[in-house]
């Protein structure tokens, strides 16, 4: 795993954006696969259609970052900052999302198949027509969260936040007289948001 100094990802970055300027005419497309980019500052960065598979960006900043079409497959991001960050097409398959915040971030049509998205913040999360399939969503935060058209086939939605200041649309766990009754409450719920609940798990606070 090779550690990329904060010079050698300034040619990169400069090269990429080249490159994506001219449509691939001028400057180089990024290879970043495998890379070690922990706690990067990549701070609107344009890594459009780069290759980012298995890089690891533990803790980096990301925050309004351009990963239109990026290949992040494998790559852990865990507690990444990715806020408002365009990640549109992206494939994101079986990446370590844990902890990472997505609020208000782009991700219209991203596929984050088997993705592990444990603890993530995905307020305000535009998921327009995402592939979350066998994706965790354990204890994500998606309050807000556009998700019209998401695949959420066989997700963990154990814990997750659908809707945590819109009480009015919440159902009244106080007067709910058995597990049956509770989870049609919240099939009702999230049908409304166009996804199945597959796994549900409730703690009282």
């Amino acid at each position: 795993m090779k550690k990329i100094t904060a010079t050698e990802l300034a040619t990169i970055l400069a090269s990429h954006k080249l490159w994506s300027e001219t449509l691939g005419e001028e400057g180089i497309c990024a290879n970043l696969e495998g890379a070690d980019l922990e706690d990067a500052d990549l701070t609107g960065a344009n890594l459009e259609g780069a290759n980012l598979t298995g890089a690891i960006l533990t803790g980096a900043n990301l925050r309004g970052a351009s990963l239109w079409r990026a290949n992040l497959t494998g790559a852990i991001l865990y507690r990444a900052n990715l806020t408002g960050a365009h990640l549109e097409n992206a494939n994101l398959t079986d990446a370590d999302l844990r902890g990472a915040d997505f609020s208000h971030a782009h991700l219209e049509n991203a596929d984050l198949t088997d993705a592990n998205l444990t603890d993530a913040n995905l307020r305000g999360a535009y998921l327009h027509d995402a592939y979350l399939k066998d994706a965790n969503l354990e204890c994500a935060n998606l309050e807000g969260a556009d998700l019209k058209g998401a695949d959420l086939t066989g997700a963990n939605l154990t814990g997750t936040i659908l809707e945590k200041n819109k009480t009015e649309k919440q159902p009244d766990v106080s007067s709910v007289k058995s597990e049956s009754s509770t989870r049609q409450a919240f099939e009702k719920l999230a049908k409304e948001h166009g996804f199945k609940i597959v796994s549900l798990g409730l703690e009282l606070l």
